[in-house]
């Protein structure tokens, strides 16, 4: 999801790290279900797959069986393909029981697109974490005209006017995807403890990827649902945009990562929002920290010679980044170069046109 509400595939640029067979991962359920059907990923717990027209064609969503209902987890892209998957599947493996609450790991589109749809259907509550729900909110409102200050931002970053232009045409479009939101919530905090038919599931907040991501950990069998927190073959997007154009975002990812493998048994059951559920959370957290360390070096060696943050994308990404993902790498490639900065090994010098030029601090050269 980039700044200004255009919905891309927020999951495919991936920062390489080891090869998948050498990941310390396994994936115990073997095939995935398809639209509109379920596959039990743990007691009590089903696995759907709602689709996505993009690259990355699918979401995962689950449903947790609730006594008389259902708590659904996620909810896929208000499309009329995922409508008719959730019809199926309402119909279907779920029964015709009810929705009994629906619950939003963050924001992204593809996540939150038909909640205000389920919550309505069954006046089900809705659960979300603050800065989550606000930032949904705001971005659903935000349908523009495109503000000057992102115009400068991506002008900055090395955008060509043409580009500029194409994304004041495209700005705004949040809120395709998204039915309406409830109109009001239920908060989720770090250390929230959920009651779900009796059994207890506790609530991890994590940042970097969005502002104040949940993940729901059921500590009595290791069962955690990490949302697009802790993803098994791809990494997350983690960006800057231009309503927080000075973030840090990667420190904020970093924190996560530690923070989950100082929280996580290693026998954990990771059922995530995009791939296949796995076993192997702390090998693919140590994965995710290494390919985000190799990065860094990669940008610094680049760095010897000025560059835009739209020069350094072959520095970070595993393949070339096409139209459709180049506001995604922008936003990643800004969020590596401003790691650097904050730890004072690399530096921005501002062109008379406006553009930022980065290269290494004169410590960092030997200088």
């Amino acid at each position: 999801m980039a700044d200004g509400g255009i919905i891309l595939d927020d999951q495919t640029l991936d920062i390489p790290s080891e090869p998948v067979s050498a990941r310390g991962l396994t994936y115990p359920l073997g095939a995935s279900p398809e639209p509109g059907q379920a596959i039990e990923a743990a007691p009590g717990v089903l696995w759907l797959r709602m689709p996505l027209p993009m690259a990355l064609n699918h979401v995962n969503v689950y449903a947790i069986d609730d006594g008389e209902g259902w708590t659904i987890i996620d909810t896929g892209l208000r499309t009329p393909d995922t409508i008719q998957a959730w019809e199926a599947a309402l119909a279907g493996p779920l029964g015709g029981r009810p929705v009994t609450r629906v619950i939003a790991t963050h924001m992204h589109p593809d996540h939150i697109g038909l909640a205000g749809w389920l919550a309505e259907r069954f006046d089900a509550p809705f659960l979300m974490t603050r800065l989550e729900y606000v930032t949904a909110r705001m971005l659903i409102a935000d349908t523009g005209p495109a503000p000057e200050s992102g115009a400068r931002f991506f002008h900055a970053a090395g955008w060509e006017d043409a580009r500029i232009e194409k994304w004041r045409a495209s700005y705004g479009l949040f809120a395709k995807g998204v039915a309406p939101m409830p109109p009001s919530y239920m908060r989720l905090s770090e250390g929230d403890v959920l009651s779900i038919a009796g059994h207890d599931w506790s609530i991890l907040i994590g940042d970097g990827h969005s502002p104040e991501h949940a993940c729901l950990w059921r500590k009595s069998d290791n069962v955690l649902i990490s949302g697009d927190q802790l993803l098994p073959k791809i990494s997350s997007n983690v960006s800057v945009w231009p309503t927080e154009p000075m973030a840090d975002p990667l420190d904020d990812w970093m924190a996560s990562l530690d923070k989950l493998e100082q929280t996580l048994p290693a026998g954990t059951f990771c059922l995530p929002g995009h791939g296949e559920p796995f076993m192997g959370v702390l090998p693919r957290v140590q994965a995710l920290r290494r390919g985000h360390e190799v990065a860094l070096k990669r940008l610094e060696r680049t760095l010897r010679t000025p560059s835009r943050a739209v020069d350094v994308f072959p520095a970070l990404f595993a393949r070339p980044v096409g139209d459709g993902l180049f506001g995604m790498a922008t936003g990643e490639a800004i969020a590596h170069l401003h790691y650097l900065e904050r730890r004072g090994r690399a530096q921005r010098t501002p062109d008379a046109l406006g553009v930022d030029w980065w290269t290494l601090t004169q410590k960092e050269t030997g200088a």
